[in-house]
């Protein structure tokens, strides 16, 4: 956002709890350049600044965020349509940030949609209006709306037939000349063939670079206008001479064909790199069948309310997220979560809208609708993984910014040179042109966009959820990976399987355990409840969580301590009657809890449990894929060292930090990417602090709880060979947009000397500009071949 002049402006600031946040804010305010005036109202929780010249919206958002508070914003979406290379995008989003209350802009190429961060009260139309007067049509963005309009598509199509009708009678008289043959169309007939695609066919290019011009800026249109109006020029000049011998508007006519096809073939390219969004929204079906009343409707899914029941047949998919009421069913997830098999579900099983039902009619209660859905938010995640950019391409903006001026800067050189030197001005002419139009920028803008798209697609449909640019740059500099123990190197469903009571009376001992851990949902509790299934187990009263300790509680009169040896030493309980079996124990992979109990204070020890957690079947295999793919595997464990070193030895993993309380993670985790980057594989409930404090975050989860908010990588389904997969496409991804901005300046670092020496034909320039972004979408095309290890 920039604003010229006196003007106001009023922010809804978020976190404001005192005069003194008042103050804070408005000297924050203050200080951004541009404002000349702040006053706060707490009540209204408004600031209301005085502009006296430029604003940056990001400047504003960033002091409120650095100084604790926040400011009340909305994400919108553009459809955008006539960008054509890199440049267009930077002047798309110069024009946006002009704007009075947009805060941040950023427009991808590759899905042609510019996504904003603006103020609440922002009129759509006023960004409209920017864009339209930076030369540009735009829309807002229609949910589930992925791809361009059909009408767009089939006015590509026939612009690009009538080109080829109209140059194909320029070019073939050329062929007569690998037969020794040299004869041309008369004049006056190749001016009317290629008028018409000169100025019909190609006013798009001089519709984009007048605007360009306009706005101060220049891209591929601008070169593309000029190069061919040059040629287009000369040709018409000679013709009025009556010399008929040095025309040149096949080379025109052939270029702006050329452009119109590499357009074409683009545009086809794009919609398939959209295609993981676009199956992903084409699983919901528009219409449920509803139970209201005793009776079945066909309802569209928009009217459906929290709470109804649908029925859904064999075959189907399901419309909504929902719960299991009624039926036994198999049900297949592969296109949502990447789970090649097909799942039984029952009665009080969670279902996610989109997957397909297998044998069994079921009814399902809705429990949620629209944007909260799993398939909407696992959309609108990949969506702004797409939408976001790469570090890389920051780079890659500030270098478009001055290439096409530097590269009119050379052809204007070129034609300079030729003529002076050579005085022949007419091949300066077509040198100059030839720079012109290999030039064209369009697969720098292209490189990383596309490559973005496809590896983040190809994840979302093998169930890895990516969340922005920035992961999936990051992941290809891990050195290591760190793994939290329960429930995610292991089912996270231990057993107990052994007691162990000093007085010989294990019943009485679990009865005690089972009391003071009724409420609990630790896995170790609900072991011990399902070990002491069908007893009669008294209530305990003043239970207490101590946290990455145990528990502790009254039971009938009586004090009952569990947990980890640490609460036993801090309550005074010495463990040595029982230490030889817990060190066995221990040593060969069990957890141990102890427990307490007395009266008056004087307590005693009175046994221990075991338990055991079976690794994940894909545990070790994916520990050794790690290993392959060189990264150090790191297990931090809350359990005690025996217990952890049994697993990770079983496994293979490389170190073990054991005895690491819950608070403690994240500092672990800190520790370790001292010596590198780092990522944090947890559930993502609890181990959200570490998966905060590692550079990234992988959850394994369900796509449908707090870890599609908490990690920057979300696994869909609970396979830890999804963890190498999703480096691994993150690899690939980043090795994809280097090899893509490889080609992207290789053809105009060798095509520009070429041209300039005179080399390069500008027919052939036009060609090699298509074939460049091509290229660059043919290699990205490659990553639709990554599948999935698990």
């Amino acid at each position: 956002m920039k604003a010229v002049g006196t003007r106001h402006l009023s922010l809804d600031i978020l976190g404001m709890s005192c005069a003194a946040c008042v103050g804070r804010v408005e000297r924050v305010l203050a200080k951004v350049p541009g404002v000349a005036a702040v006053q706060v109202n707490l009540a209204a929780e408004r600031a209301d600044l005085v502009l006296d010249g430029e604003v940056e919206g990001g400047a504003l958002l960033a002091a409120l965020q650095q100084a604790g508070f926040g400011l009340a914003t909305q994400t919108r979406a553009f459809d955008i349509e006539g960008m054509s290379c890199a440049a267009c995008v930077g002047r798309v989003e110069k024009a946006l940030r002009k704007v009075p209350g947009v805060l941040l802009a950023n427009v991808n190429l590759a899905t042609e949609r510019a996504t904003l961060v603006v103020l609440p009260a922002l009129d759509n139309r006023e960004v409209l209006a920017a864009i339209t007067a930076a030369g540009y049509a735009a829309q807002p963005v229609v949910e589930g709306r992925t791809q361009p309009p059909p009408s767009s598509d089939a006015r590509e199509r026939r612009h690009l037939l009538w080109a080829v009708l109209l140059t194909l009678p320029l070019v073939l008289p050329m062929a007569g000349l690998l037969f020794g043959r040299h004869w041309m169309l008369p004049g006056w007939l190749q001016w009317a063939l290629a008028t018409p695609v000169q100025f019909w066919l190609g006013a798009r290019f001089y519709r984009a670079a007048w605007h360009a011009l306009r706005n101060g800026s220049a891209g591929m249109d601008v070169l593309v206008a000029l190069g061919t109006s040059a040629a287009y020029g000369l040709s018409l000049y000679w013709l009025l001479q009556g010399q008929h011998h040095a025309l040149y508007f096949e080379s025109s006519a052939v270029i702006i064909t050329l452009i119109l096809l590499g357009k074409f073939l683009e545009g086809r390219a794009k919609r398939r790199t959209r295609a993981a969004i676009s199956a992903l929204q084409a699983l919901r079906p528009a219409t449920a069948r509803v139970l209201r009343q005793g009776a079945e409707l066909e309802l569209p899914v928009e009217l459906l309310q929290l709470g109804d029941r649908v029925v859904v047949r064999p075959g189907e998919r399901f419309p909504v997220d929902g719960r299991i009421l009624h039926g036994c069913t198999d049900v297949d997830e592969a296109l949502i979560s990447g789970e090649s098999l097909p799942l039984a579900k029952g009665p009080g099983d969670g279902i996610i809208g989109g997957a397909v039902n297998g044998e069994g009619r079921v009814e399902v209660e809705v429990t949620a609708l629209g944007a909260e859905t799993a398939l909407a938010r696992i959309v609108r995640l990949v969506e702004n993984a797409q939408a976001n950019k790469a570090p890389i391409q920051q780079q890659v903006d500030r270098i478009s910014a001055v290439f096409v001026p530097l590269v009119l800067l050379l052809a204007l050189l070129t034609l300079l040179g030729w003529g002076l030197l050579q005085g022949d001005w007419t091949q300066a002419l077509l040198n100059a042109v030839a720079v012109l139009v290999i030039a064209c920028p369009c697969a720098l803008g292209l490189a990383t966009p596309t490559a973005l798209m496809a590896g983040t697609g190809v994840a979302a449909r093998a169930g890895i959820l990516i969340r922005d640019a920035r992961a999936l740059e990051l992941a290809q500099h891990l050195g290591q990976v760190a793994f939290d123990k329960t429930g995610t190197l292991t089912e996270g469903k231990p057993r107990l399987v052994a007691i162990h009571a000093l007085d010989n009376d294990e019943a009485a001992l679990l009865i005690l355990a089972a009391a003071v851990q009724a409420g609990s949902e630790h896995p170790l509790a609900h072991a011990v409840r399902q070990a002491a299934a069908g007893q009669a187990i008294p209530a305990a009263e003043a239970v207490r969580a101590i946290a990455g300790r145990g528990v502790s509680g009254k039971v009938a009169m009586e004090s009952v301590w569990l947990g980890n040896r640490a609460l036993l030493d801090e309550i005074g309980v010495d463990v040595g009657p029982l230490a030889e079996q817990a060190e066995q124990l221990q040593g060969s992979g069990h957890s141990i809890a102890w427990l307490a109990s007395g009266q008056d204070g004087a307590l005693r020890l009175r046994g221990l449990l075991a338990f055991r957690d079976t690794p994940r079947a894909d545990a070790a295999a994916a520990i050794a894929r790690l290993h392959r793919l060189g990264l150090v595997t790191v297990m931090i464990s809350g359990d005690n060292r025996g217990a952890a070193n049994a697993v990770a030895k079983a496994l293979g993993i490389d170190r073990v930090l054991a005895e690491v309380g819950p608070g403690e993670k994240a500092r672990a985790v800190t520790d370790l990417a001292r010596a590198g980057k780092v990522a944090m594989v947890g559930d993502g409930i609890n181990d959200a602090p570490a998966l905060a404090a590692a550079d990234v975050g992988i959850a394994m989860g369900t796509g449908t709880d707090i870890a599609m908010q908490a990690a920057d990588i979300t696994l869909m389904r609970p396979q830890l060979m999804r963890v190498a997969d999703a480096i691994d496409i993150s690899r690939r991804t980043t090795r994809k947009i280097r090899q893509n901005l490889f080609w992207a300046f290789a053809y105009n670092l060798l095509g520009i000397p070429l041209a300039a020496f005179g080399l390069l034909d500008p027919m052939i320039a036009g060609a090699a500009m298509a074939f460049s972004s091509l290229s660059v979408l043919g290699n990205t095309l490659l990553l639709q071949r990554w599948r999935s290890h698990a």
